[in-house]
């Protein structure tokens, strides 16, 4: 029988609700992995809790509860805040803080039965493309531990593609949940902006804000996802007022026939040749299970960078005035007065990275600069949402590279923002403009390293992406590849190696790696 970790989770729910395994087996099992985690994935792990939930989930699967994720492990971002684990969001200001209340998707999937592991790093509040940016250190990418996981959500991310988690949340305000997919060779879905509530993140930018699940597959992410999403009108104002539904309804419907847009700004000279080649093979893949290609055109593709760096900085400096040392949080140690209070513990409380952001998003905010350049931002987001209306028009689901380039080294970019802010153009449009995207693995870059493909779908079409992502993992296995089978930097949690030829799509199309 497969290891526990091993396991997709309609597996790990079918052995527990046969009781081949009890829900307080599979948690023991997943701590012991945690507590043994060297790439800096978990923050916050507490036993007692787990095994209680864990117990809990076994009363309700002796009673004949059904639902299909009761007794399944999830780890939580430390973006999300938890009654039962500090929530910090990767900075130094919320060390040790504990909320008095859970997060919305986390009641959602404490609802649905799913086991708390505990919570995981991230870029502090959510800030960054590399998961360098936490205060607590960087994240390892268990493909290459010289290399960087992706970010924010790279604790997801990496405890996911390392099997410390089956399961993880992560969020998603410029490609944090597809850009980490992408890099640690996992499946990640942001749904459409306002079908997960936004209740208990702890906010950067709330109208870019979106949390989402992250998982090996597109069918793990279709469970996760039905159990997120769903109205929270007295909590979560931006919640829309659009009913749950059962993301997994149509999996395994064909894609005969369904018009892939291949945006033309997405190949050009800034994408590496490795990750074009895989992204090349994982259209034909499609083609061959009988998708159409449809050029199309993006052409605001590149304003996306100023337009976002402008947006959610903007944001960003509006929410982070709430960490002030008065309330809740870090307080400076040594002040004179109230106003040096404030500046003595915002300058130690936050990194480098939310500083940055929050002098940019109050210079853009100031009077003589909010028409020049906010709003103006406003103006240019729109027109980068018709673009995708207007290319909708021609294609059903729009395909092409989550990132223009495999994970790069730890410290390559520390010194250069800029480099790190270039790295978001392909995911950053489909944020402005709110639309669903997902990331799949689909091949192998340079050094064994993941290449993830992104789809794009248009508003409320979770289902159609989630169906085209998993008719791809049919008919390939990179999903089911794992980091120490490729790296001779990953940790060993499995000594396996994978059968002749894993890696290639089994219609034998030459798409593994490049």
């Amino acid at each position: 029988m497969a290891d526990l970790h091993d396991l997709s989770l309609p597996d790990l729910a079918r052995q527990l609700k046969t009781k081949d395994v009890s829900a307080v087996d599979v948690a023991k099992h997943f701590l012991a992995r945690a507590h043994a985690d060297t790439l800096g994935a978990y923050l916050a792990i507490d036993d007692d809790v787990t095994l209680a939930q864990a117990r809990e989930a076994d009363a309700r699967i002796a009673n004949g509860d059904a639902a299909p994720l009761l007794g399944v492990p999830v780890a939580h971002k430390d973006i999300f805040v938890t009654k039962d684990f500090p929530s910090t969001a990767g900075s130094k200001m919320l060390a040790g803080y504990r909320s008095p209340f859970d997060a919305t998707v986390v009641d959602k999937l404490a609802q649905a039965g799913m086991v708390s592991l505990g919570k995981l790093n991230c870029d502090e509040f959510a800030m960054g493309s590399s998961n360098e940016n936490s205060a607590f250190g960087a994240v390892k990418n268990p493909w290459d531990t010289t290399r960087i996981p992706g970010g924010s959500s790279g604790g997801s991310a990496v405890a996911v593609a390392a099997r410390l988690a089956p399961a993880a949340t992560g969020t998603d305000t410029g490609g944090s949940i597809r850009q980490p997919a992408s890099f640690c060779g996992i499946t990640g879905i942001k749904p459409t902006y306002g079908r997960a509530s936004r209740y208990g993140m702890i906010a950067f930018a709330s109208s870019l804000d979106q949390a989402g699940p992250m998982a090996r597959s597109a069918e793990d992410c279709a469970l996760l996802l039905s159990a997120m999403c769903g109205p929270d009108p007295d909590r979560d104002s931006t919640s829309l007022d659009r009913p749950a539904e059962d993301f997994s309804r149509s999996l395994t419907t064909s894609i005969e026939g369904l018009r892939i847009g291949v945006p033309k700004e997405f190949f050009g000279a800034g994408l590496a040749a490795d990750v074009r080649a895989a992204i090349d093979a994982a259209l034909q893949q499609y083609v061959q299970l009988g998708a159409r290609l449809v050029e199309i055109s993006l052409p605001r593709t590149e304003l996306s960078i100023p337009v976002y760096y402008i947006i959610a900085p903007a944001e960003a400096s509006s929410n982070l005035s709430r960490f002030d040392g008065v309330k809740f949080g870090h307080r400076a140690q040594q002040y004179g007065d109230l106003v040096d209070m404030y500046k003595k513990t915002r300058a130690e409380g936050f990194g480098d990275e939310v500083k940055r952001r929050i002098m940019i998003g109050t210079y853009v905010l100031s009077h003589g600069y909010y028409d020049a350049y906010y709003l103006q931002a406003q103006k240019i987001r729109r027109m980068i949402a018709d673009d995708f209306q207007q290319a909708f028009r021609q294609c059903d689901v729009i395909a092409g590279p989550a990132a223009p380039t495999t994970a790069w080294k730890l410290g390559a970019r520390s010194d250069d923002p800029v480099a790190n802010y270039l790295a978001d153009i392909f995911t950053l449009p489909g944020s402005l403009a709110g639309l669903p995207g997902l990331c799949h693995p689909c091949g192998f870059g340079e050094g064994g390293l993941p290449v993830g493909l992104q789809l794009l779908g248009n508003y409320f079409d979770e289902a159609r992406l989630l169906n085209a992502a998993h008719r791809f993992q049919q008919a390939t296995d990179f999903h089911l590849r794992k980091p120490e089978q490729m790296s001779p930097h990953a940790p060993h949690f499995v000594s396996s190696l994978p059968p002749e030829g894993a890696g290639l799509p089994k219609g034998g199309l030459s798409g593994g790696r490049q």
